[in-house]
């Protein structure tokens, strides 16, 4: 199949709510084959949550699909959490839910921040891994967060302009701490604003051409709670990992068939990092999308995503 067209919707077989500890419950659910080949959905953000068309990068009659919301995002509880959120949980949390579907290998899917998480997971517990679709990738270096949080003002400088403008002028020579400040406010009347701003400024730069579509999902009040306040404490906190941390442990991945794909016009994750991650890791096949900016929807981003898909049926599971 070289459609760019997602397969056809359809429902969870399985849904269910996961105890993780500290107070978190992940929602998860598995749809398409309940005898297929495993496949795990990690989405972006972080904080982000996951979606419906996210099943649909997979042929459900191959593929066991196997989606969460990571802590404090989408569907889980409690929304916009920051107690006991930290990269090393949420590798816990997908071992967790791995034993709990007594699944015992599977391919890992994450764009975005999704990508960072799968690759620290596969680092991890490379042993679990058959396969990795990586798009969009982003290792959470201050290179990478300090871009998002300027560097996208030279592309977009009406949008950063909004962005910038949100916070007072005093303080926007640390637009980070300025927002998170003010997204962990427990006032909903400072935080949710805040949330907005955050997120609409990510969704309004995700595309190669402007979208409403996307501006408006990320507009949405889950999503951008969760997004604002979640990315913002990893931002702060280097994502919990050392700078170059996921570069130095990509011997232990090596062997894994893996796929990246990116946008060549991705201005939320910028091909640089791609690029770094491939020179890298040669072992993995590289895709630049040439007429695609960050969101996985993208026909062409689409397009190649499904492709690796459907290139990782013909391995054994």
């Amino acid at each position: 199949m070289t459609s760019s067209e997602l397969f056809p919707p359809i429902e969870p077989n399985q849904t269910g709510v996961l105890d993780v500890g500290a107070g978190h419950r992940i929602y998860w659910e598995v749809s398409g084959n309940p005898e297929g080949a495993p496949v795990v959905f990690l989405h972006g953000g972080p904080g982000a949550g996951a979606s419906a068309d996210h099943r649909r990068f997979f042929d459900p009659v191959h593929y066991k699909i196997v989606v969460f919301d990571q802590r404090g995002a989408g569907r889980s509880e409690p929304l916009g959490s920051l107690e006991a959120n930290t990269t090393q949980d949420l590798i816990g949390d997908i071992e967790t839910l791995r034993e709990k579907l007594k699944i015992d290998r599977w391919q890992v899917f994450g764009g975005s921040w999704g990508s960072t998480l799968a690759l620290a997971y596969a680092e991890a517990y490379p042993e679990r891994v058959t396969a990795l679709v990586l798009r969009g990738i982003f290792l959470c270096r201050k290179k990478e967060i300090d871009w998002f949080l300027y560097g996208m003002g030279a592309v977009f400088p009406e949008n950063w302009r909004r962005f910038a403008e949100f916070i007072p002028e005093a303080e926007r020579g640390d637009l980070l701490s300025a927002y998170y400040k003010r997204l962990i406010d427990s006032d909903s009347s400072v935080h949710v604003p805040a949330a907005h701003a955050w997120s609409v400024y990510e969704g309004s730069c995700s595309t190669l051409l402007a979208s409403a579509e996307t501006v408006a999902a990320f507009d949405g009040a889950r999503m951008a709670l969760g997004l604002g306040r979640i990315e913002a404490h990893y931002f702060i906190n280097n994502a919990f990992l050392g700078e170059n941390a996921l570069l130095e442990g990509l011997d232990r991945i090596r062997q894994i068939p893996a796929v990246i794909v990116q946008g060549r016009y991705d201005m939320v994750c910028p091909i640089q990092t791609a690029d770094e991650l491939h020179r890298a890791w040669p072992e993995a096949e590289y895709i630049v999308v040439p007429d695609a900016g960050h969101s996985a929807m993208e026909p062409g981003t689409r397009k190649a995503l499904i492709a690796a898909t459907e290139k990782f049926k013909a391995l054994a599971h």
